[in-house]
């Protein structure tokens, strides 16, 4: 997932059309029914696709988001497996967590609900959350799409002979200067919200760590991906959170762990996490111990620190979000109350125990932040790091 280290154009006017015409899209308190007209689309990233539409009438609920979100990640995968997802379900039932979040699109450009699961099936397993009081998220993995990209070359970052480039991984990226990507991710939000998530979750919301020595090209940044990554982020930053707060969707967005304390990655990434509280309802740190260099914090070997790592990362997040309320002139216990982390339940550097999971909670409630998610990408989580709380 996180590494630390350095359709058509008329489809879309005619989807956008749509849904000014017949969506409507209400968020009231917690437990309230909401009308919502949902536009049912084949996969908005592959342009090969065609735009059947089908329209129709369904009541949807959503959740008002937990004063203290405690999340665990479950990959389209696991969603679409019952079996596997009903211990998932069961874990959350039982401790403290409160919260899941679950991919809409990950980084392979697949759409869930165009090719890991049914939509119906998909809105269903929502409910069933939802009559269990679990609050429901959508993550969209926005730049990182081979999908898009192959499709879109001309919103695809490419080399100096116009060929697609791909990193180290094989990973195609789209321009994050794209407005076309822009719109797309606001549309697909608004889809999912339709169905049911509750918030949407926005992770690569960056340019690519690799290839900066490369002279790539970038058809729609064009000389800013090279001098001024971080107003293109945050551009589309101010863009998607202002159009989703105008349908009455809760968004939050995911930024590297490093930027908590260091700015020597920041005008590769165009991530500034001063511009990223300043826009999302919740900006999520991708804290992974396992993914600091060595050194770091002044440790050798980081991801065998958890508890300390956090500590450090998330008291530099804490000093930054003192200065966006002092510049923007909102209460210090608003703007703190944004963070909300991503925490390591999985070895990488280390094997992780119980107490090494637990270390990265306790460490970042005492620092006041009591807001979290899990990640491990096997969807496999320490229970006993957890508190057992019967819902």
């Amino acid at each position: 997932m996180k590494q630390y280290f350095i359709g058509g154009v008329f489809s879309l006017i005619f989807l956008f059309w749509l849904f000014g015409k017949s969506s409507s899209v209400e968020v009231y308190s917690h437990k309230e029914e909401v009308k919502t007209t949902i536009a049912t689309t084949t996969d908005t990233s592959n342009a090969s696709s065609s735009s059947q539409i089908t329209v129709e009438e369904k009541k949807v609920t959503h959740l008002k988001t937990p004063l203290d979100l405690k999340a665990i990640y479950i990959s389209s995968w696991v969603a679409s497996t019952p079996s596997v997802r009903e211990k998932l379900v069961q874990l959350i039932d039982t401790t403290e967590l409160n919260a899941i979040v679950i991919d809409v699109k990950d980084n392979t450009g697949v759409v869930t609900w165009n090719g890991r699961m049914e939509e119906d099936d998909l809105s269903s397993f929502i409910e069933e959350l939802h009559s269990k009081n679990i609050y429901v998220i959508g993550r969209i993995a926005v730049f990182q799409d081979p999908r898009y990209a192959l499709s879109h070359k001309d919103h695809a970052v490419q080399k100096q002979d116009g060929s697609l480039w791909k990193s180290r991984k094989g990973e195609y990226w789209v321009d994050t200067g794209s407005k076309q990507m822009w719109k797309n991710i606001v549309l697909l939000s608004e889809q999912s919200h339709a169905i049911g998530f509750d918030e949407i979750n926005l992770d690569y919301i960056r340019y690519s760590t690799e290839g900066t020595k490369d002279h790539l090209v970038f058809p729609q940044s064009g000389a800013r991906a090279i001098n001024d990554r971080v107003r293109v982020v945050s551009e589309f930053y101010e863009y998607v959170t202002g159009e989703l707060r105008q349908r009455g969707i809760p968004v939050s967005g995911d930024v590297f762990g490093i930027i908590t304390t260091s700015s020597a990655d920041i005008p590769v990434l165009g991530q500034d996490l001063h511009k990223a509280l300043q826009y999302f309802d919740y900006v999520a740190p991708m804290v992974y111990p396992s993914h600091y260099a060595p050194g770091t914090f002044g440790f050798t070997n980081p991801a065998a620190n958890p508890g300390a790592v956090i500590r450090e990362a998330m008291k530099g997040a804490i000093v930054i979000a003192d200065e966006v309320a002092s510049s923007t002139g909102q209460a210090t216990s608003t703007v703190r109350g944004k963070l909300r982390p991503w925490y390591q339940d999985f070895d990488m550097g280390a094997t992780y125990t119980v107490e090494m999971v637990r270390a990265q909670i306790d460490e970042g409630e005492r620092l006041g932040i009591t807001s979290w998610m899990l990640w491990d990408p096997s969807n496999k989580y320490t229970k006993s790091a957890l508190k057992i709380e019967a819902r």
